[in-house]
């Protein structure tokens, strides 16, 4: 059984401001583009059975900055609808919902096409991906490149545990964490891990 590595992008305007930021395509910032580079070498010992991308522009610049040249693009790797919250910081959200958290809440509805989603069909996308790449894990490592709250439901998912657990796993930009199993039940076997001499920002 191979490792799932999941990449979460590098830094944009948005992720410093702390704006949410689900179909805004932003690209990334000049230290994103370090923080995405820097990860090649962390990747470059790995032969991947499979390599997946979120369809946005600062997912795709990231896997190929990090040498991820085939990764395929797919929609269910999109980050989380933040509906009507989208570009909208948490402490603007809490001026008028103070005691409003998304892992809890999810988001009200946004402009046409884009509905917001609750942690539960966030899990749901989750669970598709899981199960799409569970046969090339049989044959050696897989890495997704996507976005922070998404690949943190995604590894709640993976531990069978509920989507609003994702909470649990804060995972910064341009870091890799890792999904292993030990004696045959699912861990995380490293988590927020740099590339290699990325400059303090």
């Amino acid at each position: 059984m191979g490792d799932l590595l999941l990449v979460r992008h590098g830094e944009t305007e948005w992720s410093v401001s702390g704006q949410h930021t689900s179909w805004t395509d932003l690209p990334l910032t000049r230290h994103g583009e370090e923080q995405a580079a820097s990860l090649a070498p962390l990747l470059a010992g790995r032969t991947f059975a499979l390599a997946l991308t979120s369809p946005l522009a600062r997912a795709l610049r990231t896997a190929e900055l990090a040498g991820l040249f085939g990764a395929v693009p797919d929609p269910d790797l999109h980050e989380w609808d933040y509906g009507a919250y989208e570009g909208v910081t948490t402490v603007e959200i809490h001026r008028t919902r103070p005691d409003w958290f998304l892992w809890d809440d999810g988001v009200p509805p946004g402009p046409d096409g884009h509905p917001g989603e609750s942690p539960e069909e966030v899990g749901r996308r989750a669970d598709r991906v899981l199960a799409r790449v569970a046969p090339a894990l049989r044959d050696g490592d897989v890495v997704l490149v996507a976005h922070g709250h998404f690949l943190r439901v995604l590894t709640a998912r993976y531990l069978g545990l509920p989507a609003s657990h994702g909470r649990l796993f804060q995972l910064a930009t341009g870091t890799v964490g890792r999904l292993s199993t030990e004696h045959e039940r699912p861990v995380v076997a490293e988590w927020n891990s740099p590339g290699t001499s990325v400059p303090v920002h």
